[in-house]
């Protein structure tokens, strides 16, 4: 079987080297070309890399990208014009944005998740049951931890959980992010979500379900970038040879339980 040929945008980055050195190690996938807006040679990842993808010549079967949501839309161009799939693990999208992930997946196969790693979805798996169980006699709480370079908060991962919560409680919810300048008692429809950056954190997540006199809580922590090159390549692999649509990582998570 041949290995699957992946163009990877945001190569000169912590993931592109992440992901490079997942793939050396694994003969199912490839490095066909990254595409960095360094445009800086082939050192970091042992493929051509461009500054623009409409510069690659290489054959692909995938788009990968871990560059940045300000870039999806020509990356979208791209994948429509050469009718290949795309994985978007970027976070921090515009309603724009969004929209023209929607419209790109009537021609191409578009699979987008805020988190790649498969624990982080069985983490948001068992957040939408305990949030059905504990009906509204728990207050939720979220919690996210992250280095400090990262640019968006609260995370698209708690955001992510937020939303798979949301889905589940018999409340119209409401996200609170920032309680120091109002003093008021916690609202019961409230999910609050709170962001620290810090050191080197690569990302951990805590979700708290706090009842009368019991508390419950479900974690998540990622030891290294590698668990998100891990996931994005399960991705890649997964959506190859799938009909035009949006796909995620319940879908992966999905086959992975079969």
């Amino acid at each position: 079987m041949n290995p699957i040929r992946i163009i990877f945008c945001g190569a000169n980055g912590r993931m592109g080297r992440a992901t490079a050195e997942l793939i050396r190690a694994n003969d199912k996938y490839t490095l066909a070309a990254g595409v960095d807006i360094t445009g800086e040679g082939t050192d970091a990842v042992g493929a051509p890399v461009y500054k623009h993808i409409a510069e690659v010549t290489e054959a692909a079967d995938v788009i990968v990208d871990f560059s940045h949501h300000s870039a999806l839309p020509e990356l979208l161009a791209y994948a429509k014009e050469n009718k290949m799939p795309i994985v978007v693990c970027t976070t921090g999208h515009t309603p724009e944005e969004n929209a023209l992930m929607q419209e790109a997946s009537a021609t191409v196969p578009v699979f987008f998740s805020r988190n790649m790693s498969v624990g982080i979805n069985l983490l948001i798996s068992l957040c939408r049951k305990a949030s059905a169980m504990l009906g509204d006699d728990f207050d939720i709480e979220i919690v996210e931890a992250h280095h400090h370079n990262k640019l968006d908060a609260p995370s698209g991962t708690a955001l992510m959980i937020a939303d798979a919560i949301a889905e589940e409680v018999p409340y119209d919810p409401v996200y609170t992010y920032d309680r120091h300048a109002v003093r008021q008692k916690r609202a019961k429809e409230e999910i609050g979500i709170h962001a620290i950056r810090g050191g080197s954190i690569v990302g951990e997540h805590s979700v708290i379900f706090a009842g009368h006199e019991e508390v419950v809580t479900l974690s998540h922590s990622a030891g290294s970038r590698s668990v998100f090159a891990s996931g994005a390549l399960r991705a890649a692999a997964y959506v190859i040879g799938k009909p035009a649509g949006m796909y995620n990582m319940n879908d992966v998570v999905a086959e992975i339980e079969k």
